[in-house]
């Protein structure tokens, strides 16, 4: 990836009133116009408009990400209203999607917001993976985290994945068909039982927790749409809020790894 003041060729100019809404982006010798440029130009699609989608998403259009995918099939129910912060009291019963949308409007008009009401399954999720530059995994369960995942792996696509359960928190980047660094399955080889580990319904959330990790899923995705710093690939940051504590672990890449290895056994979809 090009630095953001690299010579990249042409770019679009920023007119006079996103000079001033980014302002303090464009006076970072690491950003200035042409890395504004690229972010108003990325498209990065948001699994999850919840607990992690919410500051993800809030941030990404804060930043002049120019055009965020939203993808999540729920309602807005009460419950989530105590960390999922895109959307009100007033929202609730609407999809999330939709009261997500008209959050980052309000933000900012001039972003391009594409919903996808729709659960994640074999049959949408390449299709939905492929139309975007980076994907965001926000989701709260095991089945769409691999389903995701593999997706952005076979599709040649950065994936900045986050998770959460009561006081902890965890995020990496997945970017395995680029180099050398691991994919989710060398760390996690299978996705383990539904009843083994619980979701925040059954074992509780404090929410806040859930801000700290979207965003910094959020800074990841800017870091790696500018080409900045050094990506969290092939090592696991996780959050113990209870110690105010970050700890990151290396994960080595899984010569045996089934999806990224040296005889891989997930194959990719049928053209």
């Amino acid at each position: 990836m090009d630095s953001a003041n690299g010579s990249a060729g042409a770019f679009k100019e920023l007119s006079d009133a996103q000079f001033t809404r980014y302002a303090r982006h464009l006076i970072l010798d690491e950003v200035g116009e042409e890395g504004q440029a690229k972010l108003l130009a990325a498209r990065v699609l948001i699994v999850g408009a919840g607990g992690l989608g919410s500051p993800v998403a809030l941030y990404l259009a804060a930043a002049g990400v120019g055009t965020l995918g939203l993808v999540d099939f729920d309602v807005v129910d009460a419950t989530n209203l105590q960390r999922q912060i895109l959307h009100g009291t007033a929202d609730i019963g609407r999809a999330k999607v939709e009261s997500a949308a008209d959050t980052l409007k309000r933000l900012d008009a001039d972003i391009a917001i594409e919903i996808h009401r729709t659960r994640l399954d074999k049959s949408n999720v390449d299709a939905l993976v492929r139309g975007y530059d980076l994907v965001v995994d926000g989701s709260d369960n095991f089945a769409t985290r691999y389903l995701v995942h593999d997706a952005c792996f076979f599709a040649r696509k950065t994936l900045v994945a986050g998770a959460l359960l009561r006081f902890e928190g965890q995020l990496s980047t997945y970017k395995a068909h680029a180099g050398e660094t691991a994919c989710y399955r060398c760390l996690f080889p299978t996705q383990p039982p539904a009843d083994l580990v619980p979701r925040c319904e059954e074992a509780g959330i404090l929410g806040a927790v859930a801000g700290v990790i979207g965003t910094l899923q959020a800074t990841e995705v800017l870091k790696e749409l500018l080409g900045l710093g050094t990506s969290l690939a092939g090592r696991l940051l996780i959050y113990d809020a209870l110690d105010t504590n970050f700890r990151k672990i290396a994960v080595p890449r899984d010569p045996a790894c089934a999806l990224c290895g040296t005889r891989p056994t997930i194959l990719p979809p049928a053209p």
